[in-house]
C-alpha cells in the first residue's frame, strides 16, 4: 500500500476533517495518496477541499486531493473509509436533551447513552448501511473506521450486518500515546513538560477496558507498583465545586468529584468520566436524600454552534489570507483515525483503543463483546491485548451498556415501536415505561424529518 487513498465521509465535520488534512500532508507514509473528501453539504465540502489544495500547494507535497458531494464519485478503490458524518447534530442532540428532561431524564452530553444515543442511532445506522453496502461494491478490502456516535453501538452494528467488512469504530479520546502519558503524569511516574519514553511506557501497566464512553481502569502498575491510588488520590485532591470547560461545560461539572466518587464505588478509575456519569443512574436526581453531587446538568446545543461559527470563521481566514497559511501547520494535531491509517501503511507496530470485538482478551467476557481496548492493528487485522477479568461489581454494568446499544441499532434496522420501546427500556437511564412512549411519541414528531420514512409507515 504506497500509495493509500483515504475517504472521509463528512469531511466538513470541523472535529475531524481539518485534523484529517494536516496529518495526511504530515505523514511521509502517507503524503504520496489520495485524500478524498465528501461532505453533503457542498458548500462546507468545498471550503475543506479548498484549505486541503491551498495546504498542499504551500507544503510541495504530493498529495492528490479529491471532492464530492456524493460519495460513489470518490469511494472506488479506498483504502479507507472514515466515518465522520452527521445529520444536523447539534440541533437534534439538544432537542433529544430538553424532551428527555421533561420527562425526568437528564443527559449532560445526549449522544451515546440514554434516548439521545438511542435516537442517533435511530437518525444516523441507515446511512451507514448505506455506506457499507457501497463499500462492498466500490472498495470491499478497506477499512471501515466509524468516527460516528454512539461509536460503540454503530462498530457493533457494521459487525453485525456486514461481517465480511474491516472494520472497526474510533473516539478522539483514548488517542495513544497522549491517553497513556496523561496517567503517567498523574500517577506521578513521569512529571507534566515530560515524555513518555519508550521505556517508561513498557514498566507502565495500564488497562483500561469497557464500552466507550463507559471505560475502566482495571489495572495500573509501575515496575509492578499498584499505582492506580495515586492516580485517585490526584482525583481527590483536583475535586471542585465546579470544573467548566468552553461548550461542555454540561459535560465538564464536577467531573473530579464524579470519578472520585465513583472510585471508591467500584476500586476503578473511569476513563471517560464526562460521559460515563451519564451512563450510570446515580445523577439522575431520582433519590431522597441529599447527595454528595448534584444531578447532571442538560447538554446545551447553543454553545457547540458558537464553537462551529468559530471554527468556520478560522477556516475561512486561512482560505482569504487573514491567517497565513504556514500557521495552519502548527495549529492542528494528528487525529486518531489518520493515525491508525498511517499505523497500517507505515507497518508502525503501535498500539491503539479500538472498539471491536473482545477476542480473550476479558476472560470473563464473551469474544464477541463489542468493548474499547487496547489493540495492535496491522493490514492483516485486529489483535486484542491481553487484559484479564473485568470486576464483578462493573460487568454487569459494562454488559447492560453493550444490549442497550444493541437493542438501539436492532430498533433502527427494524423501524418497529415495540424494537424502540424495548431499546429505551433495557437503557440503562431509564426509569418509567411511561416516560419512555412519550419521549419516543415526542421525538418521532420533532425529528420525522431525519428519521425513515418507514417509521411512519410509508
Amino acid at each position: 500500500m504506497q500509495h493509500p487513498k483515504v475517504t472521509v465521509l463528512g469531511s466538513g465535520s470541523l472535529f475531524f476533517g481539518r485534523q484529517a488534512i494536516w496529518q495526511m500532508i504530515h505523514s511521509p507514509h502517507l503524503r504520496t495518496g489520495t485524500l478524498a473528501l465528501v461532505d453533503t453539504d457542498e458548500q462546507r465540502m468545498e471550503k475543506m477541499a479548498r484549505l486541503a489544495e491551498k495546504v498542499v500547494a504551500h507544503t510541495g507535497v504530493p498529495l492528490k486531493i479529491e471532492a464530492a458531494a456524493n460519495r460513489r464519485e470518490v469511494m472506488k478503490d479506498s483504502d479507507f473509509v472514515i466515518l465522520s458524518f452527521a445529520d444536523r447534530s447539534a440541533e437534534f442532540r439538544g432537542i433529544d436533551c430538553e424532551v428527555s428532561a421533561r420527562h425526568g431524564i437528564r443527559m449532560c452530553s445526549g449522544d451515546t447513552i440514554g434516548p439521545g444515543g438511542i435516537f442517533r442511532t435511530l437518525r444516523e445506522f441507515p446511512e451507514i448501511m448505506k455506506v457499507c453496502q457501497d463499500v462492498r461494491a466500490l472498495c470491499p478490502r478497506a477499512w471501515v473506521m466509524n468516527y460516528i456516535n454512539p461509536t460503540a453501538a454503530m462498530g457493533a452494528g457494521i459487525r453485525k450486518y456486514f461481517p465480511d467488512l474491516r472494520s472497526f469504530a474510533l473516539c478522539d479520546g483514548p488517542h495513544m500515546p497522549h491517553f497513556k502519558r496523561y496517567y503517567a503524569i498523574r500517577a506521578g511516574i513521569i512529571k507534566r513538560d515530560e515524555q513518555l519514553t519508550p521505556e517508561v511506557d513498557k514498566k507502565f501497566d495500564m488497562r483500561v477496558v469497557g464500552v466507550n464512553h463507559f471505560t475502566w481502569m482495571i489495572k495500573a502498575e509501575y515496575e509492578g507498583r499498584n499505582v492506580m491510588p495515586k492516580i485517585a488520590e490526584w482525583l481527590r485532591r483536583q475535586a471542585a465545586p465546579e470544573t467548566l470547560g468552553g461548550d461542555e461545560g454540561a459535560k465538564a461539572l464536577h467531573n473530579e468529584k464524579v470519578a472520585w466518587q465513583l472510585y471508591q464505588l467500584f476500586g476503578c478509575v473511569p476513563t471517560c468520566v464526562g460521559h460515563t456519569k451519564e451512563y450510570v443512574r446515580f445523577w439522575q436526581g431520582l433519590g431522597k436524600a441529599e447527595e454528595l453531587i448534584p444531578p447532571l446538568s442538560i447538554w446545551q446545543a447553543a454553545p457547540r454552534y458558537k464553537r462551529h461559527d468559530e471554527m468556520w470563521k478560522q477556516v475561512d481566514g486561512f482560505l482569504n489570507g487573514a491567517i497565513p497559511i504556514d500557521s495552519y501547520m502548527t495549529t492542528f494535531k494528528p487525529d486518531h483515525a489518520t493515525d491508525i491509517v498511517e499505523n497500517i501503511v507505515g507497518r508502525l507496530g503501535k498500539t491503539f483503543y479500538l472498539n471491536t470485538a473482545n477476542a480473550g482478551a476479558l476472560t470473563n467476557m464473551d469474544d464477541g463483546d463489542y468493548l474499547e481496548l487496547a489493540c495492535s492493528i496491522d493490514d492483516g487485522g485486529i489483535k486484542t491485548h491481553p487484559i484479564g477479568e473485568m470486576p464483578r461489581c462493573l460487568r454487569g454494568l459494562v454488559t447492560q451498556v453493550l444490549d442497550a446499544h444493541m437493542a438501539a441499532v436492532e430498533a433502527a434496522v427494524s423501524c418497529r415501536r415495540d424494537d424502540l420501546l424495548r431499546a429505551m427500556l433495557i437503557d440503562p437511564i431509564v426509569s418509567s415505561i411511561a416516560d419512555a412512549n412519550a419521549i419516543i411519541d415526542e421525538l418521532l414528531a420533532a425529528e420525522r424529518d431525519a428519521l425513515p420514512a418507514k417509521w411512519f409507515g410509508s
